[in-house]
């Protein structure tokens, strides 16, 4: 078989300790997963059914650096904790969910944020605002193997040395393997699936020149720089 265009690349993730790749396939994103941040978006924190957006697979980048999108004059960062699946299925059980993860990262979900407002406002998707380029800088992969299924520890991020988000991995209001069991419901997920888990309190605005520096307990931090 052959292609009328050049095939395009294969979007891949670092693992740390390795020269191997990680491939993505599809990205999720769930919404609203800490009660804090629902608050600061102005819905209410109570628990209800999870909700699920879409990046793209190369919208996941590693170089380090977030070039400052187009058309938007408020981009925001959000932390996140990002699980990559080695196997997936429909209908998985939350018990068997964890078996189903190959690693997890560290990550930010940057958001042109008066985008996101004015889709809101006229009931459209959010792609323009959430699925543009470098939108998901990530750190590389740690392998479930070595540090095992996070369930608690600080996540935080700071900018130019000063915090603006913290919180900790359990206040997530669906767990990670809620989030799996309830996405294979309406989805098959599959090897090289990456699910980013939701951002807790403190999200705002970055400009060009800012440094982001995004850690979780465990993980080796996440510097970027906005150009």
């Amino acid at each position: 078989m052959s292609f009328v265009i050049p095939e395009p690349a294969r979007p891949s993730l670092p693992i740390k300790g390795s020269d191997d790749r990680f491939p993505v396939r599809r990205v999720y994103c769930i919404g609203r997963n800490y009660a804090a941040h629902a608050v600061e978006m102005g819905h209410d924190p109570d628990r209800e059914p999870p909700f699920f957006f879409q990046k793209n697979p190369d919208n996941l980048d590693s170089t380090g650096t977030f070039p400052y999108p187009t058309e938007t004059s408020d981009v925001h960062h959000e932390v996140e904790l990002a699980v990559a699946l080695k196997s997936g299925g429909v209908n998985i059980s939350e018990e068997d969910a964890l078996a189903h993860v190959y690693g997890y990262a560290v990550s930010l979900d940057m958001t042109r944020r008066d985008l996101q407002a004015e889709a809101k406002k006229q009931g459209r998707p959010w792609d323009i605002a959430k699925a543009f380029e470098k939108s998901a800088p990530v750190g590389a992969l740690v392998p479930a193997s070595s540090i095992g299924h996070p369930h608690q520890g600080t996540i935080r991020l700071v900018v130019n040395g000063e915090e603006r988000q913290t919180g900790d991995l359990n206040q997530m209001i669906w767990k990670i393997p809620e989030m799996i069991a309830h996405l294979s419901r309406f989805i098959e997920l599959a090897a090289g699936d990456v699910i980013l888990t939701g951002t807790p309190a403190g999200v705002g605005a970055v400009v060009p020149d800012d440094v982001m520096e995004a850690t979780i307990d465990g993980f080796e931090p996440l510097i970027v720089t906005v150009r």
